[in-house]
């Protein structure tokens, strides 16, 4: 593997930022409610801010070296068994020469930023306006804030050679089902997603083969699209090989 470039400090001066109560609503919240007559004026005017976070993202993240989005739950506590799985999951794809990208939460998202950040890799956190507070990790050599989370999911796909899943709640399914169908649909080439841990993903894939796949709501090939894996270092060599290489140039 190739001696990687210097990193890149953290956006910004100090600690990560933390991400700000939103003031009555969110962004996400105002876009998707239609508003009262005299708001269509600001509704296209809308649209600029929301060119303007795809614009920072594209410069900001362009130049990452091959990057594996993970996605998992806010609310893991640390030395569980969710927390452990996602910082080896982490350093394991640190030393394997791909930078890691996640929420950039605490929980599962902290446990990678920080596996990866102590083995010297690089560490993105994509953050997001939420009404209710939760900080960006300390464990971040680039650090965004997005108000649409529809902007904020492009920048995990277009960055990203693959996905790991880990455990996690409403959110993380819907990354996990929405990268599904973007590689089932062919809008994105093919490319890995990874469950981590079978205690926590057994039974959803099981329910996944008897109440849609066998009653022919999905392929016979849709439950493929899917590894599932105990192992982080398995994981890495899943992601390498289905790249159709061993290691990252």
């Amino acid at each position: 593997m190739q001696q990687q470039p210097p990193r890149p400090g953290r956006r910004g001066a100090g600690p990560a930022p933390r991400l700000a109560r939103a003031a009555g609503a969110t962004a996400d919240e105002h876009l998707l409610t239609r508003g009262p007559e005299d708001w269509r004026p600001r509704e296209s005017w809308r649209s600029l801010r929301i060119l303007s976070e795809f614009v920072d993202g594209f410069d900001t993240l362009s130049a990452l070296p091959p990057a594996v989005s993970v996605f998992g739950s806010a609310r893991v506590k640390p030395h569980s068994e969710a927390y452990v799985l996602g910082e080896r999951l982490g350093a394991a794809l640190a030393n394997a020469g791909y930078a890691v990208i996640t929420g950039g939460g605490p929980g599962v998202m902290e446990a990678v930023n920080r596996g990866a950040t102590l083995a010297g890799g690089l560490s993105v956190g994509l953050g997001i306006e939420l009404p209710f507070e939760q900080g960006l990790n300390d464990y971040l050599d680039i650090a965004m804030h997005f108000r649409y989370f529809f902007v904020r999911k492009t920048m995990f796909v277009k960055y990203a050679h693959a996905f790991c899943v880990l455990p996690g709640g409403y959110g993380t399914l819907d990354e996990m089902f929405e990268a599904l169908t973007l590689v089932q649909t062919r809008k994105v080439t093919r490319f890995p997603v990874v469950l981590l841990g079978s205690y926590f993903w057994q039974g959803l894939l099981d329910w996944l083969r008897e109440a849609l796949q066998e009653s022919g709501h999905i392929g016979p090939d849709d439950l493929n699209l899917m590894y599932l894996t105990d192992d982080p270092e398995d994981a890495v060599a899943y992601i390498q090989q289905a790249a159709g290489r061993e290691t990252v140039d």
